[in-house]
């Protein structure tokens, strides 16, 4: 009796219950389309195909993927699209955009392979290796070691080959394509080096004789692969070259940790990535994609412009900004020299140490601004426990400024860095930049956003877009100015900063990736146009081109926020739903394309070839 009545103790005196009923659960998922779980099966089984067939550049991976692909396509046709609820014919719609464009990456994916196949004749040789070790067939011991040895003297020839070709200097503005194609062929080239890696650690110490005849070999031609990609980025491509990695053997994991059953780790990933410097931007190289390709994307995410179009509706929120600015500049007392009112604004920082405390207080503000509103649902437990991260120095080259969702990651000095770093630093996550953001990268953003994704709808993960991602969060910047959440002037400058770079990440993007500005013409635009810092700058056009994001991500931002920005006086501005109703449905749709929200919360017509039509911006 006393044991429990210690027990009844602590969990009174800790959890605070004595008899009483646990809190009600909010609203389930009760989602019932027809096609979920055709979704879901498709899921696991791409995600089969995927981990067997798991060479990107391996022509027999690419022609599987097609048949599943055309396999897919042929049930989804074969269902009776009339006969479905209105939800099952917006993911009938999702599926078939998915499918298409898996489609036409593959096409993509085998002229960007072209482009560089003659850097790298040698690749079917390991691709050959890794494959015939996939089917399980007893290896030849000393035939692998012939084949080995053969294949360091064809990455020789190879950099021979190369070299006899070079023209002209690597760093010249006419070599920009060489350095283009010379930095895809590296990544290539090192993807291939941990295939050979993963082949060869498969039988080594495993299969004795192998390693007797297999051991010098294959370190020779790994030796020679690593050579060669230095040679690619360093002469071709004009690089530095990368900090050599540490490598280590595989080790014991532990059970979950991204196995299945857990077993053996493989061997850390070789990347050989260009390192980046303080005050340097020469490492970015990126990889435009091209106009064509660029429609094929805005295809997927349902947008009906063009790039062009895009850039038009950038440059006409980049002017009311600037118009903006003016009348925040004149309040502050610097008339229409709106960069003087900027740089004021800069320097409204924490000093060193306090940055976590104002992200604290802001998040908490933007709550209770938002309840006081009511305009969302912010479930207690999505505001309990979001977390918080200080990001490193070295990360912050890449990203200068928050990242957020469950757990915000804040940019701010540490001890190691420079004096101009620091000062930097904090000039870039002043406190008025940060009042403009945190809310977007928690409450009502990523945070809730995320926590609501986990819940509803999980199945349309597949169909995930940052359209939606990031839209989403750039919505609430757009409907708390309409707000008046920003107090002061100061505070204006700050949110007309970031709605500045929003538009000009459209500009230099797409750009970019249709050929007409470099990354160091990217940097000067922002800080000659948007005023960043340019260590900053750099960080962000490093960031955008770094292969970690899709062509139209940093474009999604603006453009998604816009959609949403449009949906929300369609609905809300007519009285049909409240802002409660509104943004509450939304996130129990998750992050799917827009227009596809507008037609499940519209009931719009649908038809089983669904193409997008939706102008969410007008243009002259």
């Amino acid at each position: 009796m006393l044991r429990f009545a210690l027990a009844s103790f602590f969990l009174i005196s800790v959890y605070g219950f004595q008899n009483s009923p646990p809190a009600p659960l909010p609203e389930l998922d009760t989602s019932a389309s027809e096609l979920r779980p055709l979704i879901e099966r498709y899921v696991a089984d791409r995600g089969n195909l995927l981990r067997f067939y798991n060479v990107e550049a391996s022509p027999a991976r690419r022609e599987r993927i097609r048949r599943f692909i055309a396999d897919w396509r042929d049930r989804l046709s074969s269902l009776n699209f009339e006969g479905l609820r209105r939800e099952g014919q917006v993911d009938y719609v999702l599926f078939r955009n998915h499918l298409e464009h898996e489609r036409r990456q593959l096409d993509i994916s085998a002229r960007n392979d072209a482009d560089i196949a003659a850097f790298l004749p040698f690749a079917g040789t390991i691709i050959g290796l890794e494959e015939t070790r996939r089917t399980l067939a007893p290896i030849k011991q000393q035939e692998s070691a012939a084949t080995l040895s053969r294949l360091t003297r064809t990455i020789e020839e190879a950099r021979r080959s190369t070299e006899v070709k070079l023209g002209g200097s690597p760093n010249s503005e006419t070599s920009r394509d060489r350095r283009i194609l010379a930095n895809r062929a590296a990544t290539a080239a090192t993807a291939l080096r941990n295939t050979l890696r993963n082949w060869f650690t498969y039988y080594n110490g495993y299969d004795p004789l192998f390693t007797w005849w297999a051991e010098a070999p294959y370190k020779s031609a790994d030796a020679a692969l690593q050579g060669y990609v230095n040679f690619l980025q360093e002469r071709v491509g004009g690089l530095r070259a990368p900090v050599a990695p540490r490598e280590t053997a595989g080790s014991p994991a532990p059970r979950g940790a991204g196995q299945r059953g857990g077993g053996v780790a493989p061997p850390a990933a070789i990347t050989g990535a260009i390192t980046a410097r303080p005050g340097e931007s020469d490492d970015i190289v990126g990889n435009p994609i091209g106009r064509d390709a660029l429609i094929s994307e805005l295809a997927f995410e349902m947008i009906p412009y063009t790039p062009e179009e895009l850039v038009d509706i950038a440059n006409k929120e980049f002017a009311w900004c600037e118009k903006e600015m003016r009348k925040a500049s004149r309040e502050l007392g610097f008339g229409d020299d709106w960069k003087k009112a900027l740089e004021h604004v800069k320097n409204l920082h924490v000093e060193p140490g306090k940055q976590p405390e104002l992200i604290r207080d802001l998040a908490r503000e933007a709550e209770k601004f938002l309840e006081d509103h009511d305009l969302i649902t912010i479930p207690a437990l999505a505001r309990e426990t979001w977390r918080m991260e200080m990001m490193s120095p070295e990360r912050q080259l890449v990203a200068p400024f928050f990242l957020g969702g469950e757990v915000i990651r804040v940019s701010y000095p540490t001890n190691t860095m420079s004096y101009e770093q620091k000062l930097t630093t904090m000039r870039g996550n002043n406190i008025h930049f940060s009042r403009a953001t945190v809310f977007h990268e928690l409450i009502p953003g990523h945070e809730l956003q995320g926590y609501m994704g986990a819940r509803y709808r999980t199945y349309r993960g597949l169909f995930g877009t940052p359209f939606f991602g990031e839209g989403w969060s750039l919505y609430w910047e757009f409907l708390l100015w309409d707000l008046k959440f920003q107090k002061s002037a100061e505070d204006r400058v700050g949110a007309l900063f970031w709605r500045m770079h929003r538009s000009a990440r459209i500009i230099f993007s797409l750009g970019f990736h249709l050929g007409t500005m470099s990354p160091e013409q990217c940097i000067d635009f922002l800080v000659e146009r948007v005023g960043h810092e340019r260590e900053n700058a750099t960080g962000e056009v490093r960031r955008s081109f770094s292969g970690e994001y899709g062509p139209l991500y940093q474009a999604a931002y603006l453009l998604g926020g816009l959609q949403l920005y449009n949906l929300h006086k369609e609905l809300v501005g007519s009285g049909k739903m409240t802002n409660r109703q509104f943004h509450d449905a939304i996130l129990r749709e998750n992050r799917i394309p827009v227009e596809m929200i507008r037609a499940a919360l519209t009931d719009q017509r649908l038809t089983r070839d669904f193409a997008s039509t939706w102008r969410f911006y007008e243009l002259p």
